[in-house]
C-alpha cells in the first residue's frame, strides 16, 4: 500500500528547532506530525484516546510522550469544546513553551481563556485554512497544509520570539502565516467555511429521498457543491455553536437573498424578475472572480476537457504526454458518468497554453470534449 502520509525526502532545514508537542491525535495534529518528521523535528504526540495515539504513532506522526520532554512549542489540536481546557493544562504543565491551537473559531476560547485569568502571554491562537472531509489519524497527510492559509492571532503582549515560532511552524507545513484578530478570523470563516459548510449540507440534504431516476442524472457541479457535505456532524455542531453569530449573520443575508430568488421564479414574466435572476448570476461570477486560485494568487486559467478511457494507467499517461508538451497543470477535476467506460477530465492551464495543450494532445490520440470559447 502506497504511504501517502509522508512528505518527500527532507529538501531543507526545519525553521522551528526542539521538540514540538502535539495534542490531538487526529487529522490536523497527525498532518502535523508527519510534516514536522519530514523535515527532522522531534515530535511528540498525546491524545485523551490511547487508540487514537497508538494509530497515530503506529503511523509514524511521532512518538509518545516521556516524563523528561521540554518542548518549545505546543500545538492542541482538539475539538472546540476542550480547547480551551487542553490550553490550560498545557500551559500550566509546561510554563517556558510557546502553546497555540488550531481551532477553526478563535473569539470563544480565547474569552474562556480570558475568564480564567490565565497567563496568556505564551499563548497564541492560530488556524490553519486545511482539512479533509475525512477525519482521524488515518487520513492524516504531511501535504495537506501547502500553499493554505495559516492564520495567527496575535496581541500587544504577544513576545516577538513567540510570534516568529508560530509563523516558523506555519511556513515549515507550506503554509502562508497571515495576521488577523480573533474578531476578523471568526467574521471571515463565517463567510468562506462555515456557511458554504451548511449551504453544502442543506442541499446535500435534498437528495436523501429523492428519486433514484434523479440521482443517476447527477453531474459534477453536484458533486462539487456538496462534497463538503460529508463532514462529521458531530465537529461541526461544536464549531458553529461557538461561531453562531457571525455564521447567523451570513445566512441571514443569504436568506435573504434566495426569498428574492425564489420570488422570481414564481413569476418570471413580472417586470424585473428575468434581470433579478440574471444578476444573481452575475454576481456570483463576481464572486468566484475574486477567489484565489493557485498559490493565493487572483490568476485566471482556462479548462480543457479531455476523454480518458476508463483504464488503468490512462490518467497518468495523461499527466506524462501534458509534461512532454511542457504544460502544467494547475488544476484537476474528474467526472465519471455512471455506467460510462470513459471519464472526462477537466485540466485546468493558463490561457497561453491552451492551444498548446488541445494541439498536442490531439496528435497524441486524445479525445478533447471541451475546449475554451
Amino acid at each position: 500500500m502506497t504511504d501517502t502520509t509522508r512528505a518527500p525526502a527532507r529538501a531543507r532545514a526545519a525553521r522551528v528547532t526542539g521538540t514540538v508537542r502535539v495534542v490531538g491525535a487526529g487529522l490536523l495534529g497527525s498532518s502535523i506530525g508527519h510534516a514536522l518528521r519530514a523535515l527532522g523535528v522531534d515530535v511528540i504526540l498525546a491524545d485523551a484516546s490511547p487508540a487514537q495515539l497508538r494509530l497515530a504513532i503506529d503511523y509514524g506522526a511521532g512518538r509518545p510522550a516521556a516524563e523528561t520532554d521540554r518542548p518549545v512549542l505546543i500545538v492542541v489540536a482538539v475539538p472546540p469544546d476542550v480547547t480551551a481546557d487542553v490550553i490550560v493544562r498545557e500551559l500550566t504543565a509546561f510554563p517556558d513553551a510557546v502553546v497555540t491551537d488550531v481551532a477553526s473559531v478563535k473569539l470563544e476560547p480565547l474569552r474562556e481563556l480570558q475568564r480564567r485569568g490565565l497567563d496568556l502571554t505564551h499563548y497564541i491562537g492560530s488556524h490553519p485554512m486545511a482539512g479533509r472531509e475525512r477525519g482521524g489519524a488515518i487520513s492524516a497527510r504531511a501535504d495537506i497544509f501547502v500553499g493554505r492559509p495559516w492564520v495567527v492571532c496575535r496581541d500587544e503582549e504577544t513576545p516577538a520570539a513567540d510570534l516568529a515560532l508560530v509563523e516558523a511552524l506555519a511556513l515549515d507545513l507550506g503554509a502562508t502565516p497571515i495576521e488577523m484578530t480573533p474578531e476578523e478570523h471568526d467574521r471571515s470563516v463565517a463567510l468562506v467555511s462555515h456557511t458554504p459548510q451548511l449551504v453544502a449540507s442543506l442541499l446535500a440534504a435534498r437528495f436523501a429521498d429523492a428519486p433514484e431516476g434523479s440521482l443517476r442524472l447527477v453531474g459534477q457541479g453536484a458533486r462539487d457543491t456538496t462534497r463538503i457535505a460529508a463532514s462529521a456532524p458531530e465537529l461541526w455542531v461544536q464549531i458553529l455553536g461557538a461561531n453562531a453569530g457571525p455564521v447567523g449573520d451570513v445566512l441571514a443575508a443569504l436568506a435573504d437573498d434566495l426569498h428574492a430568488v425564489a420570488g422570481a421564479l414564481r413569476d418570471p414574466e413580472t417586470p424585473g424578475a428575468r434581470r433579478a435572476l440574471a444578476d444573481t448570476i452575475r454576481r456570483g461570477n463576481d464572486g468566484v472572480d475574486r477567489l484565489p486560485g493557485k498559490h493565493g494568487q487572483n490568476r485566471r486559467f482556462e479548462q480543457v476537457v479531455v476523454m480518458v478511457d476508463d483504464a488503468p494507467g490512462q490518467l497518468g499517461r495523461l499527466f506524462g504526454e501534458l509534461g512532454e508538451l511542457d504544460v502544467n497543470v494547475e488544476d484537476l477535476r474528474l467526472e465519471h458518468s455512471p455506467g460510462a467506460q470513459f471519464g472526462l477530465a477537466e485540466i485546468s492551464v493558463i490561457p497561453g497554453a491552451v492551444r498548446q495543450a488541445v494541439d498536442g494532445l490531439t496528435a497524441r490520440g486524445w479525445k478533447i470534449a471541451s475546449i475554451p470559447s
